[in-house]
């Protein structure tokens, strides 16, 4: 077994114990992510030099007691939306494309300070908008285990990078399924924690009353691991609440007796792919067999979520995104003539075409004359969606379903129709307007090899019913992460501009 092979939690043992050193993980990930990415692209910038002189940094800390917790030492990577002091932070946009921050994200600090060593910032879907990792300005990031097919998106950097064992573990944002949705397309798990759990400071804002970072994993024990780390109270972050149940690694317990689980037929029905429903209901299968109680229900409101998460979505976006004009910071057009001039010529220059998309939608709808009709109605929407899942809790423990209706799509079928992009979201974009916490777990393949994921969704403040679902389905399957087929690198080239 290499040191590839490890979880997270496995080489951190192995690291703690002086069976492997800080250095030989650091250079164990940076060479096989180097030997990647011509063919992968998950990386917009890797930092071998910062990352080794990090391990070494660590390893004395390791060494002098400093530093005894289960992620000590551990290799990881960074979704390219989360600001690190001095590097590289551009949402894979063109317009940020040379900027570096002067502080560092919340989440990221809680990660230094458990000993993770930061590997790079992984490649995106511009400005997080997207679910395939194509609107990247540095081209599109592929699936290791089919490099024909998409990652999926935002996250897909990250989600492809721990199924290529290019890191340990990744940070991604969620902010309509941007971390389930590309976990599933990758076979990884990856959580949407309750919003406000983990501090948005330092992630660049996309849609800020839906954005949430969140942890993707070889395994559910990984997964309960990052999230204890990731989880605090930020005064910095007015949405940031105080947790006082975040010891997320007491859940792993292989029980799910009495537990009660609904699936919702509007998720099961038309527009699911048979694979993935079959996968996904074998999945729920296995745990009524170990003693929960498994029923289906109607949800309600699912065929309103996508129209009201858009609308809000791109209303927040085009608010969010106006800070980028060229002045303060980021890409300015060489040639103009006066300011407003310049903040044209630098947008149109600096923004791809599904952000512009999104800002064009979002300053509709807020526009004088249409904000009573499209902004307003969306929030009424979303309230009365999150009324629904407040009565399938009343009886239900957690909900299952599929985390997208169909296995990742070949690269290129997505971008040309936006509305079937779109409608790819179904599944997950209603955990984000009602603020609740969903993971994605593996649960197999379909017959072209590409992963399935079954979505579970919980109460707010639920993580650990979650994780407890997960680790029982996982211990009863003995399913273990299952990396991506070695890649011939010589045989495909890389395409699109990348920057390493």
């Amino acid at each position: 077994m290499g040191i590839l092979d490890f979880t997270a939690l496995e080489l951190g043992q192995k690291i703690q114990k002086k069976e492997i050193s800080v250095r030989e993980a650091a250079e164990a990930a940076l060479e096989r992510a180097q030997a990647a990415e011509p063919v992968i692209n998950s990386y917009v910038t890797l930092d071998p030099e910062g990352a080794l002189s990090q391990a070494d940094e660590i390893q004395r800390k390791i060494d002098a007691g400093e530093l005894t917790g289960p992620l000590a030492g551990v290799p990881v990577a960074v979704k390219d939306n989360m600001c690190i002091r001095g590097q590289l932070t551009t949402c894979s946009s063109k317009i940020l494309s040379n900027f570096k921050p002067v502080y560092t994200a919340e989440a990221v600090i809680n990660m230094q300070n458990a000993g993770a060593v930061i590997l790079g910032k992984t490649n995106m879907d511009e400005f997080a908008m997207g679910s395939t990792t194509e609107t990247s300005y540095y081209g599109p990031t592929k699936n290791p285990h089919n490099t024909a097919h998409v990652p999926g998106g935002s996250s897909g950097g990250s989600c492809a990078a721990v199924a290529a064992q290019e890191c340990f573990g990744a940070l991604g944002s969620d902010t309509g399924g941007s971390i389930r949705q590309p976990s599933s397309f990758c076979g990884v798990v990856g959580m949407k924690p309750t919003y406000g759990t983990v501090s948005r400071y330092g992630l660049v804002a996309y849609g800020s009353s839906l954005d949430q970072i969140g942890p993707i994993t070889k395994d559910v024990s990984d997964c309960a691991a990052f999230l204890e780390v990731l989880a605090s109270h930020d005064p910095k972050d007015s949405t940031s609440i105080r947790r006082d149940d975040c010891r997320f690694t007491e859940a792993l317990v292989d029980d799910v007796k009495g537990m009660k689980i609904g699936i919702p037929r509007d998720y099961m029905g038309e527009g699911l792919d048979d694979e993935v429903r079959k996968a996904v209901m074998d999945a729920a299968k296995v745990l009524e067999e170990k003693g929960a109680v498994v029923e289906e229900f109607d949800l309600g409101f699912v065929k309103y979520a996508i129209p009201a998460y858009y609308t809000i979505a791109s209303a927040e976006a085009s608010s969010n995104l106006e800070r980028f004009d060229g002045v303060k910071y980021g890409y300015r057009t060489a040639e103009y003539e006066d300011l407003h001039n310049m903040y044209k010529k630098t947008r149109s220059e600096g923004f791809g075409a599904e952000v512009k998309r999104r800002i064009m939608l979002g300053s509709f709808v807020l526009s004088s004359g249409y904000y009573d009709a499209y902004y307003l109605k969306a929030l009424r929407v979303k309230a009365l969606i999150k009324k629904a899942f407040d009565s399938a809790f009343e009886k239900y423990d957690m909900i299952l379903g599929p985390a997208a209706p169909t296995t990742a799509p070949e690269l290129g079928k997505s971008l040309s129709d936006p509305l079937k992009m779109y409608l790819g979201d179904i599944y997950t974009i209603s955990v984000n307007l009602a603020g609740l916490p969903g993971m994605s777990v593996p649960v197999g393949k379909d017959s072209k090899g590409l992963p399935i994921g079954m979505q579970l969704i919980g109460n707010v403040f639920q993580e650990k019913k979650l994780l407890r679902a997960a680790y029982t389905y996982e211990c009863a399957t003995g399913k273990q992460f299952e990396h991506a087929a070695e890649m011939d690198m010589e045989a495909e080239t890389a395409k699109g501009a990348h920057q390493a």
